[in-house]
């Protein structure tokens, strides 16, 4: 999501990770990397998310699934739609703190939030069951036996 003040929300970001006392990749220009951000251009979620101790995003469906299946304790930051569901479902589920709607983002609400996914043991255990749980799916065999019978 590109929010309105871009650089704003770019020094929120950096100033609550450094107040939650982590380093963040964030998706940015790589120049402006320092040694507590890391900035990148695109990068797989599938690959990045199972190195993180906790991802923070917007809560769209796919990137809470790709949080959730790598086992990450999320912190989800809804902009509309439906972002705002599904960071209540990864709260409901133990996998996160509660949503912090975008548009009441402050530094020390994010650092709180961030420090919660990072430091509760009990988060990092039920975002790790949730994640095993998900990878022992056999999406393809379930779709198959539920579709099979309304084919034929």
């Amino acid at each position: 999501m590109v929010p309105k003040d871009a650089a704003m929300t770019g020094r929120i970001v950096r100033t609550a990770l450094r107040l939650a006392g982590v380093r963040g990749i964030v998706q940015g220009d790589p120049d402006t990397s320092d040694e507590h951000v890391l900035a990148v251009r695109d990068v797989p979620h599938a690959w990045l998310f199972p190195r993180m101790a906790a991802v923070v995003h917007h809560g769209g469906a796919g990137t809470t699934a790709a949080g959730l299946r790598a086992g990450a304790p999320t912190v989800v930051c809804p902009f509309f739609g439906d972002q705002p569901y599904w960071g209540e479902r990864v709260a409901a589920l133990g996998a996160g703190p509660s949503p912090l709607p975008f548009r009441t983002l402050t530094v020390p609400r994010l650092a709180a939030r961030i420090r919660a996914a990072v430091e509760d043991p009990d988060i990092a255990d039920r975002a790790d069951r949730i994640g095993h749980r998900i990878r022992a799916e056999d999406g393809l065999a379930r779709a198959q036996e539920t579709l099979e019978p309304l084919l034929g």
